[in-house]
């Protein structure tokens, strides 16, 4: 059609022809992002950037592992303290005991013709004492106690056993309460004594 005719239509009332749109360019396509990777991008509500706030490693590998290390260093913490407490209480039987030795020095009424045993319970065993007649009713009255020193067995007045309670409790072997029933010691009943006319 020649632009005479053209324009003779146009002058006619006809409009001319739409124009085809032009296809719009396609959007860059978007590499998918994890969401702690897009929450890094945007901005915080204070305008700085987010790109190590609340980025959590992928997996718990890191989370597990480090839950671990704190749990290790936590019980090697408390195997130190445990260690360092026993050391302490050991130095404390240590001081304990050196004091009770010089206390005890000279204290001491183990007689020489001691001819009865006397049985009692120390340490969850049957322990011994040699004593004579005298000694036996003084003990048994809780009148005379018995202490426990490197290995021996001490008779000692009530006075001093009551100073070594203090000094280092557990030293005490045998104190007798002469108010408690015959029945809280049953030692000190005379079927455990030894007749006066046994010949060793």
């Amino acid at each position: 059609m020649s632009n005479s005719l053209r324009d003779q239509l146009l002058g006619l009332g006809f409009k001319s022809a739409p124009k085809p749109p032009t296809p719009a360019k396609p959007a860059p396509r978007a590499h998918p992002q994890t969401p702690a990777k897009a929450a890094a991008g945007k901005p915080s509500r204070d305008g700085k950037p987010r790109h190590d706030r609340n980025v959590k490693p992928q997996g718990g590998d890191i989370d597990l592992a480090k839950a671990f290390a704190i749990r290790a260093q936590k019980e090697k913490d408390e195997r130190i303290e445990a260690e360092r407490i026993k050391q302490e209480e050991a130095r404390l039987r240590r001081e304990a005991r050196a004091k009770l030795e010089a206390f005890l020095k000279d204290k001491a009424l183990n007689a020489s013709d001691a001819d009865h045993v006397r049985h009692f319970d120390y340490g969850g065993k049957i322990k011994r004492i040699h004593v004579n007649a005298e000694q036996l009713k003084a003990l048994n009255a809780g009148l005379l106690g018995v202490v426990q020193q490197n290995g021996r067995y001490l008779l000692v007045t009530a006075e001093v056993l009551e100073q070594v309670e203090a000094i280092f409790s557990q030293a005490v072997a045998l104190k007798v309460d002469p108010n408690a029933p015959a029945a809280d010691d049953p030692y000190s009943d005379p079927q455990y004594q030894v007749p006066d006319d046994l010949v060793w």
